[in-house]
């Protein structure tokens, strides 16, 4: 096993979305992630076969029973040896179980216990079910989203799951670890998906309180509204994406399309953004979208083809950066980043429930349950 995080030890409490994803990324660095799961319950198949868990790779499972005593008393047997410990339960939940940060840094002074929700452990939603959307429409990031007449698209599940959630959980994580080892002192980390995707808007909360972002979808430079910065259909029913937002990147578009300035608005006017847009979308209709691409290879014009998740593995640049790592018999994303030294590999199949708990156990030096 490689990676940074080589011999860094975290108890993953078992659960879906965004608390497993920090764990993959982890371990992906080379923790020694182990996934506290339930036990299996006879006869009842997983929803998605073990092989496909791409959040779980780069983990153990040991399946215990937290309704009963030794099962919970194992669990603090792992957090006493643990560097972290990642759970995604609803406020209370794991206090209710026994396994809460009092009795875990009662037990290992040093660890950080890093705890994930939608909302947050206080107010009064907190207790709310909710998934990505929800939580994106609360912190005004849906509301930016989409075309002006339609209601709002979700954004995958990319922005506060693993956004705002997983990626902010995994910093604070490593801050936290990093002050343990000045200190001897864990610590608890409240990670709510809310805050984090309000950190993200920070940039269009101030462009909103300077005066330069309106409150209409595609009406403003990123969103949409601004014909330099969108996608458009080809002729060929593909599309390409344009992000031509600097002046100069800005002309050599044009120079691509066949355009000279002077037979358009500025490229700031926004009241004649829709003009534009139409413009620019009869004439992007004109060539393939390949052919787009060949013709601004080179020239600086911020310029893409708008790939399938089918196409995107094949690409010249995705091969270059071998952004796709064949493993266990499936195609996986390849481990982000990248380190010169200690770098990150695949090295664990994904686990169904409890098929680590022999061995798992005994490397960290507890005799499995009967």
């Amino acid at each position: 096993m490689t990676g940074p995080l080589h011999g860094f030890r975290i108890v993953e409490m078992g659960g879906i979305g965004p608390a497993p994803f920090a764990g993959a990324l982890l371990g992906d660095l080379g923790a020694d992630v182990l996934r506290i799961d339930r036990l299996p319950r006879q006869g009842v198949q997983p929803e998605l076969p073990a092989q496909f868990d791409f959040y779980n790779r780069n983990k153990r499972s040991v399946a215990l029973d937290l309704k009963q005593p030794q099962g919970v008393a194992t669990v603090l047997q792992l957090v006493a040896q643990a560097d972290a410990l990642i759970e995604g339960f609803r406020p209370s939940v794991m206090e209710r179980l026994g396994l809460g940060p009092d009795p875990c840094h009662a037990i290992n002074p040093r660890l950080v216990y890093a705890r994930m929700t939608g909302w947050g452990q206080q107010g009064p939603m907190s207790q709310e079910a909710g998934h990505d959307i929800n939580y994106l429409a609360l912190t005004g990031a849906l509301h930016c989203l989409g075309e002006a007449d339609r209601p709002p698209p979700p954004p995958l599940n990319l922005v506060a799951d693993l956004g705002g959630g997983a990626l902010y959980l995994t910093v604070g994580l490593l801050a936290a670890a990093m002050e343990a080892r000045q200190s001897g002192k864990g610590q608890t980390i409240d990670v709510a998906m809310i805050d984090g995707v309000t950190h993200l808007m920070s940039a269009f909360q101030a462009f909103r309180q300077q005066g330069s972002w309106t409150e209409q979808r595609a009406d403003n430079i990123v969103d949409g509204g601004a014909p330099f910065y969108g996608s458009y259909a080809t002729k060929d029913g593909r599309f390409i994406a344009v992000g031509a937002i600097e002046p100069h990147f800005y002309a050599n578009l044009l120079k691509v399309m066949g355009l000279r300035p002077e037979e358009l608005p500025n490229q700031n006017e926004r009241a004649s953004w829709p003009q534009t847009r139409r413009r620019f979308a009869e004439i992007f209709a004109g060539r393939t979208r390949d052919e787009w691409v060949a013709a601004a290879m080179g020239r600086d014009a911020c310029l893409a083809p708008v790939l399938t998740i089918d196409e995107a593995p094949s690409h010249p640049q995705m091969k270059a950066r071998d952004a796709y790592t064949m493993f266990d018999g499936v195609r996986h994303p390849s481990p982000a980043p990248r380190f010169s030294r200690t770098p990150s590999e695949l090295h664990t199949r994904p686990p169904s429930p409890g098929r680590d708990n022999r061995q798992a156990l005994a490397d960290w030096g507890i005799s499995p349950e009967p």
